[in-house]
């Protein structure tokens, strides 16, 4: 019995040992009109095996660059397109740079302080009272979320406050939603869907099922 750990490393795996040995043999056919006729029928083959290829752009270019990676560069057929080489293939992508940016009250998350800055560009105004009331009952939100208790409107404004560098402040006697509605809300909504994902399962048990 052959194992797959003594059998030869697969290039691309996702088209499996089938195709891999097809390609071995497409090398080694001496007559490159017919090597040329066993590349198609490779390709066509490969294309039936990952018809998720079909909607991405420049699907045929795709297979036949698999192919010249899947023989090691030594297949020499005729493309209908630029023949790739092991350098390109090879090419590393450029790391991305993440943001630095140190947080303060990571609780509040990264959302609210863009929303801040927006905020902070409005003419003064009613719209801009509003939207003021707006972020600083969501940070009290976001604050009960993650802490499990109960906070004070006090501690929520000069918040506001501090990541706002000032510039943000609700009005004296503005009160904020109660703690007690948000926790009720919040176990509300955690509730709906614990229970909409406990209906959902009897189908995918008969779904999966089915399918055995």
């Amino acid at each position: 019995m052959e194992y797959n750990t003594r059998r030869p490393k697969l290039v691309i795996p996702e088209y499996g040992r089938h195709i891999q040995k097809m390609v071995d043999h497409a090398i080694s056919i001496k007559d490159k009109e017919e090597r040329n006729k066993a590349a198609l029928s490779i390709i066509n083959v490969m294309g039936q095996l990952n018809p998720h290829l079909r909607d991405v752009a420049d699907f045929k270019h795709k297979l036949w660059d698999h192919l010249f990676v899947i023989s090691d560069f030594k297949l020499d057929v005729g493309s209908p397109y630029d023949l790739p080489t092991r350098e390109s293939v090879s090419v590393k992508a450029e790391s991305l740079n993440y943001p630095d940016k140190k947080f303060k009250y990571k609780h509040y998350g990264k959302t609210i302080q863009e929303i801040i800055k927006k905020a902070i560009a409005y003419p003064e105004g009613d719209e801009k009272k509003a939207l003021t009331i707006m972020i600083a009952n969501h940070m009290k939100k976001s604050y009960l979320t993650w802490n499990k208790g109960s906070v004070e409107d006090e501690k929520i404004t000069n918040d506001l406050k501090v990541l706002s560098d000032g510039l943000l402040a609700l009005e004296d006697g503005q009160v904020l939603a109660d703690t007690k509605g948000i926790l009720i809300n919040t176990k509300r909504k955690k509730r709906t869907n614990n229970n909409n994902n406990q209906k959902q399962r009897p189908y995918n048990k008969r779904k999966q099922l089915g399918r055995q």
